[in-house]
């Protein structure tokens, strides 16, 4: 299977990288959060172009965590990024999962084998690793990503298969959105 990604976005949000500066990943968080400690519920509607009431929905059903005196955390805009790249293509109870799987309770850090920012970060190198040709093979996306993680620590045995396992699947998955995405723009311009 070849696993094709071409976006002119950062990863999860409505924000063009070129306006960006070409910058993905932490450091695009980086960025945002360079002044700042926190960002308010606005802030995140401009950038990922979910609506109030949807991301208020997350928080409700423990899918984000809560802000802290109406600010999110660096951690929690790129959890929602995360979502926001699959909730095309996966359900949201999957994606819950998925995120779960990797890093346990949302309120503790404890059991996390990464933090949000941080698997956001290599999902984003992941896809501008995509190149010109926008395209590799599961074979490839497998290889990369053991690469990237490779000197990741391992808080127990079996951390790094499971962190490679969400990594390959949120690529896929964002990559499904992205044709799904390109498939209904398609319909679009046969309509009248």
């Amino acid at each position: 299977m070849t696993i094709r990604i071409d976006s002119r976005m950062i990863p999860g949000t409505q924000m063009n990288k070129e306006t960006m500066g070409g910058v993905t990943g932490l450091a695009f968080l980086d960025n945002i959060f360079y002044i700042q400690q926190g960002i308010m519920l606005a802030q995140i509607r401009d950038i990922s172009g979910i609506d109030g009431s949807t991301l208020q929905n997350w928080v409700k059903r423990g899918w984000t965590g809560n802000a802290v005196n109406k600010k999110y955390s660096k951690d929690q805009l790129a959890r929602i990024l995360l979502i926001n790249m699959m909730r095309q293509v996966l359900q949201l109870e999957k994606i819950d999962y998925l995120l779960h799987y990797i890093n346990g309770d949302i309120e503790s850090k404890e059991d996390d084998i990464i933090s949000e920012s941080k698997l956001y970060d290599f999902v984003c190198r992941i896809v501008d690793a995509a190149g010109s040709e926008n395209t590799f093979t599961t074979e490839e996306l497998r290889a990369r990503i053991v690469v990237m993680t490779a000197d990741h620590p391992e808080i127990f045995p079996g951390a790094r298969e499971r962190l490679n396992r969400v990594l390959e699947i949120i690529v896929t998955a964002y990559s499904a959105s992205l044709l799904t995405e390109y498939s209904n723009l398609q319909i679009q311009q046969l309509q009248p």
